[in-house]
């Protein structure tokens, strides 16, 4: 067997340095070349024009967190670069910072394709040394990242005094005494101290976790129905979200009727796009599956319609008891499954936490924007966990990126436009943010 391909996980919080680590690695005189995979949290992606050499070898998923619908993108960008064997020595996989990397080392392991082609030479976590603190208090997926690290970046050392540093590292190594500690100002490091790391701890995740090698799935629930050919209702009653991804298909020899090999043909599925269905709509079964969102605000009945006798799969993003789901026949009977599966998602975003995104071919007033933007960084700078994206200012024929951490933010010019179209884009991440204020109040600033 060809020797399988190393894969670097660089993970983080959100603004810790991930990308500007990344930008240093690929302009390193090192004589490796790079493939670099990047997952984005976000209506819209900025990460990709962010990364020097992009032309290149690079792959980006917005479609969610890397450790949730995204595992099936990842498994098939995988086989994909396979093809090209050739033209890279080793990965990068930057993953968006609100992912959990267990999942994300756990592909590695649990999927026999990959396992057999690349392996994990680590884990590496940036930490913004100035808000890791803020951080690690309010979310699990901080917290993970420090955990399962086997490199830990103390970064952004330029922003605290030495005792708070200090205090920092002893904060870290009481979570992770196994990682390797490299203290960084602008994730400036030594390449050699992130790469050939030489493997990922699987003995440390394994303690940390003891289920780490069972998958986390995009779904909750599995149902094994035994259906005639003919009409079902499936009914709903209102749940805890608006709407609920479902998978409905006739089941395949590989299954062998066991619900977790289902799952685990199922995951790509919920890694594509779901076809809004609306109440009274006719769900059809069919060969080929199709992801389905059911709207879900209030009672719903929805129609199946099973076009041969058989043995069918019913997927749900949540259980049953949730939603009230049930299947039933025509003539009103209740249809049991067979036998049912639970999957716990194993870990949940918290629920203020989300993104979105200002976008406009307009200029901007410079004087007007900043101000604006100290407007909200003053009322919500705290809340906001990370900004970035590319500003057109009005006599200005430069492409402005700006970033921001909280109430810190920075901005550089990246050159002339070009034959670029000039447009601003900025995204947001944070909690308790209100799009529709902050884009009506963003109108001030373009001319």
């Amino acid at each position: 067997m060809s020797e399988r391909i190393p894969v670097t996980v660089l993970t983080g919080f959100l603004g810790s340095g991930k990308t500007t680590l990344l930008n240093r690695i690929l302009a390193e005189s090192h004589g490796q070349r790079i493939a670099v995979i990047e997952n984005e949290f976000g209506e819209i992606g900025v990460d990709q024009d962010l990364v020097i050499n992009a032309d290149e070898e690079i792959f980006e998923m917005n479609n969610g967190c890397i450790c949730c619908t995204v595992r099936g993108d990842l498994v098939r960008i995988l086989g994909e670069l396979v093809k090209r064997r050739d033209r890279f020595d080793r990965i990068i996989l930057e993953t968006t910072g609100l992912a959990n990397p267990g999942p994300v080392a756990q592909t590695f392991f649990v999927d026999d394709t990959v396992s057999a082609q690349f392996v994990l030479d680590g884990i590496v976590t940036l930490i913004d040394a100035k808000h890791v603190d803020l951080h690690l208090s309010e979310s699990e997926e901080a917290r993970e990242q420090v955990a399962f690290a086997d490199v830990i970046v103390l970064n952004k050392l330029d922003l605290v005094d030495p005792e708070r540093a200090t205090a920092v590292e002893r904060r870290i190594r009481a979570m992770n005494a196994m990682a390797r500690i490299v203290r960084a100002q602008r994730a400036q490091l030594p390449i050699e101290e992130v790469l050939g790391v030489g493997g990922f701890d699987l003995a440390r995740a394994l303690e940390y976790k003891p289920t780490f090698l069972e998958p986390e799935y995009p779904f909750e629930w599995v149902g094994a129905f035994e259906l005639e050919a003919g009409d079902y209702n499936l009914l709903i009653q209102e749940g805890p979200d608006p709407a609920m991804k479902i998978a409905f298909c006739k089941a395949g020899r590989e299954d062998k009727g066991d619900p977790k090999r289902a799952a685990e043909r199922a995951f790509p599925w919920f890694s594509g796009d779901a076809s809004r269905v609306r109440p009274g709509s006719r769900i059809e079964t069919s060969n080929k599956v199709r992801l389905l969102e059911l709207d879900a605000a209030g009672e719903k009945r929805f129609r199946l319609f099973v076009r041969e006798p058989g043995h069918y799969w019913l997927l749900t993003e949540h259980t049953p008891e949730e939603f009230g789901l049930e299947v039933r026949a025509a003539d009103g009977g209740l249809c049991v499954p067979r036998s049912t599966r639970v999957f716990d998602a194993g870990h949940s975003h918290e629920d203020a936490v989300a993104s979105f995104s200002i976008e406009t071919d307009a200029p901007l007033d410079p004087n007007r924007f900043r101000d604006w933007l100290s407007r909200e960084l003053q009322a919500n700078g705290a809340n906001i966990y990370r900004m970035k994206g590319f500003l057109n200012l009005k006599g200005i024929d430069e492409r402005i990126v700006i970033q921001g951490v909280h109430m810190l933010v920075d901005n550089a010019s990246l050159g002339r436009w070009g034959p670029r179209p000039k447009r601003t884009q900025l995204v947001f991440i944070g909690k308790n943010l209100d799009p529709v204020r902050m884009r009506q109040d963003f109108e001030i600033c373009v001319v």
